[in-house]
């Protein structure tokens, strides 16, 4: 380090506190307790490098002297901008679209990612001066590719989440030999970018197939396993900027990354784990149709209904009550009601613990951030593994817009969800399901444990019958 001089080291040492802060906001990020310190302190980090960079430009070259942006004012509008979006993104999204906003957001970040290798490649493949050092253009390679696949998957993603794409598996004609050709198409053009000519008008080629390949890729799979795809891309984007960190120079950029990538990656095997399926399967399978059971299905059944009135009274002359939220949880905003509930029946002597399944909801983590914006203690949150032999000792186990994490045909070998790891709902001496209408959950698999005789059904927007729960115990 001889040759750099004191605004060099400075920024080495900048980037460092910035990469130390990353680390540490993932470990916060871990407990609902501290994941508000984390994000904060991840946020703080990420502005410190920002801000340094910015006024500290053009220090690659041993010697050089620091010097603010020449277009400067396009990096202050572009961020005001940004800063715009994820303010109102932040404070006007509601919990239920949460998981659009964090697709979207993550294309953001794989087209920035691309956008930068594009740059960068442009930029010193147009000197013509013989081929460019087979490192850099690997990484402008990578950049490009796995960026524009997180930025065109993702738009799928959100589109099927939000209802504009067709939640179903999509399926192109020869949609196995579409995504081969692509595949060998970039492949042959990488190799001839690598090792024969840098060819601007190629490498445009090369980020165009790829944009194109994140849609093919992305259409084939169904939208329940959107939560899984959001995270894989979530890990593309991470490799995709660390790429780019490579190509500027920049460390914090490339250790932010590799820990995006890796956390993603990390997270996308434990969801599939919770589900008891391979990535393969996942990605392949065309599993999680969002479509309506077929008429009749569940209809069919013997279902058993209550009243809003006897099932309060069930649950507080109970000993123990184990609450199992779902997505029509978040759907109705019901999280406030349900924290009165649960206030009333601990007033009355109840024991009442709640039940978090890993894939509950749309995203990890969704119940446990709605329940934490009710003020629910987080002792009371239960990971499956923690709770599941409880249910057998609980008098009232009640279900709240939950469907596919409670569905006991996971037990059955040759079932959609077979295998999957699921809440033992079904061993309470009483279970009582709140649920919009008689259709099935999203993945479009009916469900057993609605039709038990120990099951009870109380139909209705989840809100105004956690409501209409909570006056029950009052009079009980």
């Amino acid at each position: 380090m001889t040759d750099l001089n004191g605004w060099q080291i400075a920024t080495f040492f900048v980037w460092l506190i910035g990469s130390v802060t990353f680390i540490l906001a993932l470990k916060f990020l871990a407990s609902p307790k501290t994941a508000r310190v984390g994000n904060l302190l991840g946020a703080a980090g990420m502005a410190l490098v920002i801000l340094w960079t910015f006024f500290t430009y053009d220090l690659a070259q041993p010697g050089s002297e620091p010097g603010m942006l020449e277009n400067w004012w396009i990096i202050v509008v572009g961020g005001a901008i940004g800063s715009v979006a994820g303010v109102l993104g932040a404070r006007r999204v509601p919990m239920t679209a949460m998981p659009q906003m964090v697709a979207i957001f993550n294309g953001a970040g794989g087209g920035a990612a691309a956008v930068v290798a594009l740059a960068e490649f442009l930029e010193f493949a147009g000197h013509g001066e013989g081929l460019l050092p087979l490192p850099f253009v690997i990484a402008t390679l990578a950049g490009g590719i796995i960026g524009s696949v997180a930025l065109t998957g993702s738009i799928v993603a959100f589109g099927k989440l939000q209802g504009i794409v067709a939640a179903r598996p999509v399926m192109l004609p020869g949609q196995q030999i579409i995504t081969g050709a692509l595949f060998l198409a970039m492949l042959a053009i990488a190799v001839y970018i690598a090792a024969f000519e840098n060819s601007i008008p190629l490498f445009l080629l090369f980020v165009a197939l790829a944009l194109v390949a994140g849609v093919v890729l992305t259409m084939p799979i169904g939208g329940a396993d959107m939560p899984v795809v959001v995270s894989l891309l979530n890990s593309y984007t991470g490799i995709a900027v660390a790429a780019s960190g490579f190509v500027l120079s920049n460390y914090a950029l490339l250790i932010a990354g590799t820990l995006v990538g890796a956390s993603g990656a990390i997270l996308t095997q434990l969801m599939t784990k919770a589900m008891n399926r391979s990535l393969v399967n996942v990605l392949f399978a065309g599993f999680g149709t969002g479509g309506d059971v077929a008429g009749g299905e569940e209809g069919e059944e013997s279902l058993k209904e209550i009243n809003a009135e006897d099932a309060a009274v069930l649950m507080a002359y109970g000993k123990r009550v184990i609450i199992v939220p779902g997505y029509g949880m978040a759907v109705a905003q019901a999280q406030g009601p349900v924290r009165e509930l649960m206030d009333l029946l601990v007033s009355k002597g109840v024991d009442v613990q709640f039940a978090i399944h890993p894939v509950a909801g749309r995203m990890p983590g969704h119940m446990n951030v709605l329940l934490a914006e009710a003020n629910v203690p987080y002792d009371r949150l239960q990971e499956m593994d923690e709770i599941n032999d409880d249910f057998a000792d609980t008098d009232v186990a009640l279900v709240i817009g939950a469907n596919n994490v409670v569905n006991p045909v996971a037990r059955e070998a040759g079932s959609p969800i077979s295998g999957m790891p699921i809440l033992n709902v079904d061993q309470a001496q009483h279970v009582i399901v709140l649920k919009r209408g008689r259709g099935a959950g999203f993945a479009g698999i009916p469900n057993p444990l609605f039709s038990l005789e120990k099951t009870s059904m109380l139909f209705g927007n989840a809100k105004e019958t956690v409501e209409s729960l909570v006056q029950g115990v009052k009079t009980a």
